[in-house]
């Protein structure tokens, strides 16, 4: 059964998820998909690593239980879930992305890296086909900056993590420095495939601090930390 069928049979009565499958699965072309070697340039060579910020924040004591279940949403070519997976192979790591282009991506790599344990899948971050409190820890970077519904994103997080779990957002700061690779993604694909009909914005959404420390204060999360270091800024949240 498609992944998009399962998310729409676990919820029949919720209009909006339906919508926003139906939205991904027939939406117009994407700079995701038509330019999918730029942005898994950038994501693996020009933005931030955040893998060590990571880890120290979701595992204050560096060790994952055995047989624990993360999940990396807006994986792209699989950045963190490969460099997680392969720090700790007792865990199972879970991307997920719109992008088929970039799932492909995100699968050769990891096996071109012999990474066995973790998995991406095609999803909609704002309906996943995931029961409630299915994972010990989510991670997410820059997924705020191309989502439509940042409130629903947020609320299927919590949905997903198990009591006492762990999410671990990254988001950039500044809208110049966001926006650069979309901009430039436009333009690559303005010129190679003469389109000009994307769904992505042509700028980035960037988040001012308040606003994002608010979309975490409306879940029932046990404790919110958010903080900034340089271009980014972070939200640490703990389920009750």
């Amino acid at each position: 059964m498609p992944l998009s069928a399962i998310a729409t049979e676990r919820r029949p009565t919720d209009p909006a998820a339906v919508t926003l499958e139906r939205t991904t699965s027939e939406s117009t072309d994407s700079l995701f998909e038509r330019v999918a070697w730029l942005y898994a340039f950038c994501r693996e060579h020009v933005f931030r690593d955040d893998t060590n910020r990571i880890i120290s924040a979701v595992w204050p004591n560096q060790v994952p239980a055995a047989r624990a279940r993360v999940i990396e949403l807006g994986c792209g070519p699989g950045f963190y879930s490969r460099k997680l997976a392969q720090r700790f192979p007792q865990i199972h790591v879970t991307g997920v992305d719109s992008s088929s282009s970039q799932l492909r991506s995100a699968r050769h790599r990891a096996a071109a890296q012999n990474v066995t344990n973790c998995v991406f899948e095609r999803v909609n971050a704002l309906a996943l086909p995931f029961e409630d409190a299915s994972f010990d820890v989510l991670i997410a970077s820059r997924i705020f900056t191309v989502l439509p519904d940042h409130r629903r994103a947020v609320a299927e997080m919590f949905r997903v993590l198990r009591p006492s779990g762990r999410c671990f957002i990254a988001e950039p700061r500044h809208a110049f420095w966001a926006s650069l690779p979309l901009t430039t993604m436009w333009l690559l694909a303005r010129v190679l495939h003469s389109g000009n009909g994307y769904r992505e914005p042509k700028k980035a959404t960037v988040l001012k601090r308040e606003h994002f420390a608010e979309l975490f204060r409306r879940d029932p999360w046990k404790t919110v930390r958010v903080w900034k270091e340089g271009r980014y800024q972070y939200a640490l949240c703990e389920k009750g």
